[in-house]
């Protein structure tokens, strides 16, 4: 299972940006299951802009099984505002603390990103370890 960040929707389905083609690439090459959250949308969308044509298409993949929503509870809530207080000195928005949140739930390391400068720095809390994120490029 991967986890998508915000930044490979907005690419993936604006083909005027910059890493579209290498997006489309990667997407094409995944035979796990995808999965990503809310937040991600919502800043999906904010960035894709409402009315364009990028949103038409973020609006149609979900329905269509291009990837699969985990969604924040009470707890995971809580631990997405955790880790925002954890990375204070490098800001963590709340779209990146649920991906973390998820892929601690999910039991996986995957993670689907152009973030790379912030997913390179964050750990996903296993028990008593932190490890690595794995970061599809």
């Amino acid at each position: 299972m991967i986890l998508v960040d915000t930044g490979p929707f907005v690419a993936l389905l604006d083909p005027q940006d910059a890493e579209h083609t290498r997006c489309k690439e990667i997407l094409h090459a995944i035979r796990e299951p995808l999965f990503t959250t809310i937040p991600v949308l919502t800043k999906a969308f904010y960035l894709l802009t409402p009315n364009s044509i990028g949103a038409d298409r973020l609006r149609d993949f979900i329905p269509d099984g291009g990837t699969s929503l985990w969604f924040l509870d009470q707890t995971s809530t809580a631990r997405a505002f955790e880790l925002m207080e954890q990375y204070g000195d490098h800001p963590m928005d709340l779209a990146d603390a649920s991906v973390i949140v998820a892929a601690e739930s999910l039991c996986t390391t995957k993670v689907f990103t152009l973030d790379l400068a912030d997913f390179q720095r964050y750990r996903i809390r296993r028990g008593h370890r932190h490890v690595r994120i794995d970061i599809l490029q």
